[in-house]
């Protein structure tokens, strides 16, 4: 599960958007991160997916010669399911 650890918050925030629903284009996941955080530049965004995706976290595909689609890899939601355990460990919802 280290493996998470060694990702930005920004990172996690990506893969978190991109499992929601397969085959989600840049723009689409620049335009949800963005309703939560405000104004992302490609120059965030695009090599922060390129990152995930050589880290094994994430696929990448192509829709057409201008638009690529991303995906969660099983090692991807293998990985979120073991962070999402692991907060659970520390989060007290009561004491929120």
């Amino acid at each position: 599960m280290a493996a998470l650890f060694d990702l930005t918050g920004f990172q996690r925030d990506v893969l978190y958007v991109i499992s929601k629903e397969d085959r989600q284009h840049g723009q689409k996941i620049k335009e949800e991160l963005e309703k939560e955080i405000g104004e992302i530049s490609r120059g965030r965004l695009y090599p922060n997916l390129d990152a995930l995706v050589k880290a094994g976290y994430v696929s990448k595909g192509r829709i057409d010669l201008r638009t690529n689609y991303y995906n969660l890899t099983e090692y991807g939601r293998e990985q979120l399911r073991e962070r999402r355990k692991w907060e659970s460990q520390y989060i007290n919802f009561d004491k929120l």
